[in-house]
């Protein structure tokens, strides 16, 4: 009778320990499958992590290489990429699910696509403004050498034509002359037989020239380097002209002769020299003698 009761109590034990064996293999069975479920979690969000590191790596990478072309918009290039840069601290110290990461990570993938193509479009206007502006420096030093070509060429013509209408001075005679009481004039080389000193020239025609009224200023020099006449002088500038007379002509462009007597006495014996100036410039000169 007690051996029975001892084999029911082991069999009582052994039913309780295989019970409990069974529930620990359950409970290590379950810690091993949450374990495993927690390191692949742990793997795919380490994964993620360093896709998305990777993707914001890059992100800057582009920016940095927009910005260093050194453009208009690279004020606004800057502060994406400080944004990316910024984003990029966050997920280092982030130790949990990275999707708001990805979402920030695609909205600033959008973004940049759209400034990047600003950038691009920006950089070929430059390309084409650059064009333009060589091309309208090119024309424009063309010009300038033009108009510095003209510029010479009108200053040429200008000269010539100042030159072409200067009035030409030919045939300037001087010589004495009696006077007889009826007014004939005679003609003489004595000087102690001169009542007058005639003093003529030409003045030759000229299409370009001004017409209008011209004053002459005749100067005669005896022997003795005296000037003879009214021995007036006429300042101009810082030149100044002694001259014996002044005479007026009435010139349109035609050929005129001009002639003019010049009264005196006691004239000197020797060479007389008459220079004919237009204001202070010499224009003609010729000279006589008496005995």
């Amino acid at each position: 009778m007690e051996n029975q009761k001892s084999n029911s109590n082991l069999k009582a034990v052994v039913v309780v320990l295989l019970l409990l064996l069974l529930g620990s293999l359950g409970y290590i069975f379950k810690m091993s499958t949450d374990a495993e479920i927690v390191r692949t979690e742990l793997k795919t969000t380490l994964t993620e992590k360093e896709s998305v590191m990777k993707d914001l790596q890059e992100l800057k990478a582009t920016y940095d290489a927009a910005i260093a072309e050194n453009t208009t918009m690279s004020e606004e290039l800057i502060k994406e990429r400080d944004k990316v840069v910024a984003l990029m601290e966050e997920l280092k110290q982030s130790k949990g699910d990275v999707s708001k990461f990805k979402t920030q990570l695609t909205s600033l993938q959008s973004n940049m696509k759209v400034l990047l193509a600003e950038n691009d479009n920006l950089k070929k206007q430059n390309v084409v403004l650059t064009t333009q502006r060589d091309s309208t420096r090119v024309v424009l030093v063309e010009s300038k050498k033009a108009n510095e070509v003209l510029t010479a060429q009108n200053s040429d013509l200008s000269k010539t034509v100042e030159k072409g209408s200067i009035l030409t001075v030919l045939n300037t005679k001087g010589a004495a002359y009696k006077v007889r009481s009826s007014g004939r004039q005679i003609e003489t080389e004595k000087a102690n037989r001169a009542d007058i000193l005639k003093v003529s020239f030409t003045i030759a025609e000229n299409k370009i020239a001004k017409s209008g009224l011209r004053t002459y200023y005749v100067q005669v020099i005896d022997s003795e380097n005296n000037v003879v006449g009214d021995k007036k002088t006429e300042n101009f500038g810082p030149k100044s002209l002694t001259y014996s007379f002044t005479t007026s002509v009435k010139y349109d462009n035609k050929t005129v002769d001009v002639s003019e007597d010049l009264a005196g006495k006691n004239f000197a014996k020797g060479t007389y020299f008459v220079n004919v100036y237009d204001k202070d410039e010499l224009v003609s000169k010729t000279s006589f003698s008496l005995r």
